[in-house]
């Protein structure tokens, strides 16, 4: 009896444990602005040390790496960029699945990259800290006229 006892009693502080560290939305979504502010203000040292050092990018236009994705900062004028309608789902205790929409208004190489985008990041907590290991986003295409 006492064995079930402890068990049930670890098995409650474990969970205790995992709850109080996993990061809550309002958390997840401060961080993800973070990224988007360090690309849109092009603050290439706070970019690098945001990024896991396995990060992976996927859009419309290819697959990108850790350093690919530093350089493409290079490319974009954002002006200006808004997160809504954002969720989070902790797959476990140390990796946070998040998606939203965002709305941007920039160029890429003076081309205008302007609208809505569908977005998902996954962030993995290592040694403490957060860090994004996958990024993705396509943007919205306009409703067709029926």
């Amino acid at each position: 009896m006492k064995k079930y006892i402890s068990y049930a009693m670890t098995a409650f502080f474990a969970t205790i444990a995992i709850s109080i560290a996993a990061p809550d939305k309002g958390a997840m979504m401060t961080k993800e602005k973070a990224a988007w502010q360090s690309f849109k203000d092009k603050k290439t040292d706070e970019f690098t040390k945001l990024l896991s050092p396995h990060f992976m990018a996927v859009y419309a236009d290819g697959i990108q790496t850790k350093q690919q994705e530093i350089d493409s900062m290079k490319k974009w004028d954002m002006k200006s960029f808004a997160l809504s309608d954002f969720n989070l789902v902790m797959t476990d205790a140390n990796t946070a699945l998040v998606t939203y929409q965002v709305q941007v208004e920039a160029t890429v190489e003076g081309k205008d990259a302007s609208g809505i985008y569908n977005a998902g990041s996954i962030w993995q907590m290592k040694n403490g800290e957060w860090h994004p290991i996958f990024h993705t986003n396509i943007k919205q295409e306009a409703a067709a006229k029926q």
